[in-house]
């Protein structure tokens, strides 16, 4: 036998190994072979010890279960015990209370000496009852109770039989009397709620009246409330003359406005009676009804009620409102806080929602508007032409959001580079040097929002590498319009600084040849070291004017035109556009568009099999640089909208004030930043279907 073998980096010594023993016989423990039957198990053990177990809990419980049931009913005894002693002690006293009022009614006609030194008597046994509680005071209280005993006995010895018959004659009374209570409560109970009734309809009508008066019959009131607790029958007669006179009082004061009285008794009869009969009758279709018809129907009158207390309170609010008051020229000139221009602000827009209620008199909604166009100016710091044209595309509700979130950049974006990397390859990256971020959204598959990061995002390792590019969300939907596929003729006509450029690169998978377009030679920079850093093969970068490029080439199957505009949907980036822009800015940028997008129709080839497609986008919301532009090029050339494929946002313009634009430009999308969350943008897609140009 050799040495073994040890891979743990241990030196193995050398040399012979040990020679090899003769292998002994083999040796069994006791019990394997022949099986020790006295000896039990281990397992036959443990069930030997749960058996036992199971033997002694009966006995235990059965012990215990004794034990509680002596202990509850001695507990019980204890409670009957002293259950009988306060019976006992309560027939006691009224047995004592009884033979008092015995004695007491014999001994009227006595002298009043005699009386006054009884009731002593008596008040001093009622005190001993209530605070003895020892026995030697208890055999005094028994000693006076004998001693008055033996007079009432020795003074009633020859009327004995007369006094009985008195006795047996007043418990009958006792009994009638407490029968006819019970009904004059019954009486009293029935008086009281038509009593409430009538008095709650008066004073209803008698709200005006004097506070004297109010307070004597208030005071009167809780008297008369107070007696008839406390009286007895003797004094209930006296309260119900009382009352029978301050009745006659109310009705000789209330002579006078008899004629103002709406309610009645009979009134509030038949009013009763039609609930009634309206509550039986919903018992008895319910009664038809299944329990999920029943709760349906409870659901109903609650959403009913709420809806109805919602109104009111609406009605109520309306009714309240301090109604605008329209500033003069001299307070809009001292203006110095802009809390109080914020506030003037909202009170003009809900003067203006609702005009003709709460318009002042004499004063025209011209007025209104441009008090508030001139707030709105001072508040945001927009220029007066700027204002006025978001004014006429907005509704005023609408306009504020849009100026609110006009002040806000949007959160930043970066787009995936599909030639590199995968997004979720990317994200994982990202995340781990401590980047916080999401997807933008089901629209994209290569779009992350960035929340937060430790790291700048435009140093990162994977920034250079060429992983992503720092992209807008609204950036994204141009080339998704476009669709670009492999093996196409693309031109991108404006393609500073280059985001565009490499997606459609990416999209095209480095296949084909796109031709990145621009007029600034230095801007053109930008797009070279992006190109190079994504990795982007396929790109031509040329320097000619986006109008004069139909001389230069033609025969494209798609074309981009991002188009250069006044930036109104990107403010928040660039606030220099609130006082910059004016009218001729516009004009300019409009024409410009115009000679762009029909330079851009020329160069496509409409026999295209794949293409034939013109996108056209812009970073502003204003229609004479959009559904203008679009309207202009279905007139001059042989092109029309096809539907951009984006799942949200707003449809454009068919109509802007008194302009109405081709039908199709439903088809058309637009987004706006404080609707989409991301910058406002204009997208169109157009298809080109003859290369002939009309009128010429």
């Amino acid at each position: 036998m050799g040495r073994k073998a040890k891979f743990d980096g241990t030196q193995v010594p050398t040399g012979r190994g040990k020679k090899v023993k003769k292998q002994s016989d083999p040796t069994f423990p006791q019990g394997v072979l022949v099986k020790d039957i006295n000896k039990l198990s281990r397992r036959q053990k443990q069930r030997l010890q749960k058996k036992l177990l199971k033997q002694q809990q009966p006995q235990k419980n059965t012990k215990i279960k004794n034990i509680l049931k002596k202990e509850e009913n001695s507990k019980e005894k204890q409670i009957q015990l002293k259950n009988e002693e306060n019976i006992s002690k309560k027939l006691k006293k009224k047995n004592e209370k009884k033979f008092k009022s015995a004695i007491n009614n014999n001994y009227q006609n006595e002298d009043d000496e005699e009386e006054a030194d009884d009731n002593i008597t008596d008040v001093h046994m009622e005190q001993d009852e209530e605070d003895m509680d020892d026995d030697s005071d208890q055999m005094h209280l028994a000693a006076k109770l004998k001693k008055s005993k033996q007079k009432f006995l020795n003074n009633t010895k020859g009327d004995s039989e007369e006094n009985t018959k008195i006795l047996l004659k007043k418990k009958e009374n006792s009994k009638k009397q407490i029968q006819l209570k019970s009904e004059k409560n019954i009486s009293k109970k029935l008086k009281k709620k038509k009593e409430k009734k009538f008095k709650s309809a008066i004073n209803n009508n008698y709200q005006n009246e004097d506070d004297e008066e109010e307070d004597d019959d208030n005071i009167t009131d809780v008297q008369m409330e107070q007696d008839e607790e406390d009286m007895d029958d003797d004094d209930q007669l006296h309260f119900a003359a009382k009352f029978k006179k301050s009745k006659q009082k109310f009705l000789n004061n209330a002579e006078s406005d008899s004629e103002e009285m709406t309610f009645s008794e009979e009134e509030f009869i038949d009013d009763e009676q039609i609930e009634c009969n309206e509550e039986t009758d919903n018992k008895s279709d319910d009664d038809d009804l299944l329990p999920i018809e029943k709760i349906n129907k409870k659901l109903k009158k609650k959403k009913q009620e709420e809806e109805k207390y919602a109104q009111e309170e609406m009605d109520n609010m309306i009714a309240h409102q301090s109604v605008f008051s329209f500033p003069t020229e001299e307070e809009l000139a001292n203006v110095t806080n802009l809390k109080d221009i914020q506030q003037r602000i909202r009170d003009v827009i809900i003067v203006l929602s609702d005009f003709k209620r709460l318009r002042e008199k004499n004063r025209s909604r011209s007025e209104y508007t441009e008090l508030l166009r001139r707030d709105l100016c001072t508040y945001y710091s927009y220029n007066n032409f700027l204002m006025e044209k978001l004014m006429q595309i907005f509704p005023l509700d609408e306009l504020l959001e849009f100026l609110e979130a006009s002040e806000v950049e949007r959160p930043m974006t970066i787009r995936t580079n599909t030639l590199k990397t995968r997004r979720r390859d990317l994200a994982e990256a990202l995340i781990s040097r401590g980047v916080n971020l999401d997807p933008i959204g089901k629209w994209t598959k290569v779009g992350l929002v960035v929340y937060s990061s430790q790291v700048p995002m435009g140093a990162t390792p994977e920034y250079l590498a060429g992983h992503y590019i720092i992209q807008g969300a609204a950036s994204f939907l141009p080339v998704m319009v476009l669709e670009p596929r492999e093996n196409e003729r693309i031109l991108d006509m404006c393609a500073a600084p280059g985001g565009k450029t490499s997606h459609i690169a990416a999209l095209m998978k480095n296949t084909g040849i796109l031709f990145a377009n621009d007029v600034n030679k230095d801007r053109l920079k930008a797009v070279v070291g992006n190109l190079h850093r994504i990795g982007v093969v396929n790109s031509i970068i040329c320097n000619y004017d986006g109008r004069q490029f139909p001389t230069i080439m033609k025969g494209f199957d798609r074309v981009l035109l991002d188009a250069p505009c006044t930036g109104t949907g990107v403010i928040a980036k660039d606030l220099s556009v609130k006082t910059n822009k004016e009218e001729v800015d516009i004009q300019r940028c409009c024409t410009l568009q115009r000679e762009l997008l029909l330079a851009a129709i020329d160069c496509v080839n409409a026999r295209s099999e794949t293409g034939g497609i013109i996108v056209y986008s812009t970073c502003s919301i204003l229609p004479e640089e959009n559904e203008w532009i679009i309207d202009y090029a279905l007139k001059k050339r042989n092109v029309k909208l096809l539907p951009t494929g984006l799942e949200f946002g707003a449809d454009g313009f068919t109509s802007y004030r008194q302009h109405r634009f081709h039908p199709s430009l439903k088809l058309t999308k637009r987004y706006y930043p404080h609707v989409h969350n991301m910058y406002g943008f204009f997208v169109a897609k157009l298809k080109k279907f003859s290369n002939v140009i009309p009128n010429q």
